[in-house]
């Protein structure tokens, strides 16, 4: 799918990689950008940069997905693609709080299910629509710093795979993003982690692959092509790919 001409939406864009891909899609020609994320000044910065719509949004509230589809349709029409992009990063292991494992879920998961709750109908009788989750690679191969992120980061990609599956084949797109370290707010201060290890990307480059991505209409995004082999030898075996990982957490977690 091209952008040009599209009405497209971006949650998390008030920075980072939302805010990147948000501006790609306004200089690819998009009909209408919409910004959303938490109240604040980079959101309103954001919008006018780019002649785009801000709309203030909590992505864990399902009425306030169901406003910004509402508002985004009402101020250019029928949503063509959702980027459903905002997440948090919280510290921690099976003693994590109930608060973080529940913040984790909301955002990482449960928004996810309220933009295709809001947009599948529409997308499904128009027989076109894009819908794009991010993810993460800690959702296809682990994350060493954070249990509730990397679990609630494998159920986002096996959400996205349940929608690929259902819509698929009736008009409706879907592709996930799964980054490894990218150079926004939530990584900076934990660059000698293991996310970091192949690089550190730039935004801007994680929207070229994700223009590139939706060009070829491909439903796995990696900005480290590296880690499809690491996902093949996590499947060749398994036993092999853990005692790895222990010996890598062994030298990169403090």
């Amino acid at each position: 799918m091209k952008v040009n001409g599209k009405v497209c939406v971006v949650t998390g864009a008030a920075g980072g990689i939302g805010e990147a891909i948000a501006r790609r899609y306004a200089a690819e020609g998009a009909k209408g950008v919409v910004v959303a994320d938490r109240p604040g000044d980079n959101l309103q910065r954001v919008a006018k940069e780019i002649g785009g719509l801000a709309v203030a949004c909590d992505v864990a509230v399902e009425g306030d997905i169901k406003r910004l589809v509402n508002e985004a349709e009402r101020a250019y029409g029928p949503v063509d693609v959702f980027f459903s992009n905002a997440g948090i990063a919280r510290a921690g292991h099976e003693a994590a709080s109930d608060k973080d494992w529940a913040d984790s879920w909301a955002i990482h998961v449960m928004s996810h299910v309220y933009a295709a709750r809001a947009l599948v109908p529409g997308m499904l009788a128009r027989k076109s629509g894009y819908l794009l989750n991010t993810a993460s690679a800690a959702g296809l191969l682990a994350s060493m710093g954070s249990a509730p992120y990397g679990v609630t980061k494998h159920a986002a990609v096996a959400f996205a795979e349940h929608l690929s599956i259902q819509y698929g084949d009736k008009g409706i797109l879907v592709s996930c993003l799964c980054p490894q370290a990218v150079d926004t707010n939530m990584f900076r201060g934990t660059e000698t982690s293991a996310a970091g290890i192949d690089g550190i990307m730039r935004p801007a480059d994680v929207a070229d692959a994700v223009i590139k991505a939706m060009d070829a209409e491909r439903f796995l995004i990696l900005s480290h092509p590296v880690v499809h082999e690491y996902m093949q030898r996590k499947t060749a075996d398994m036993d092999r790919w853990l005692g790895g990982m222990r010996r890598l957490r062994a030298k990169t977690v403090k």
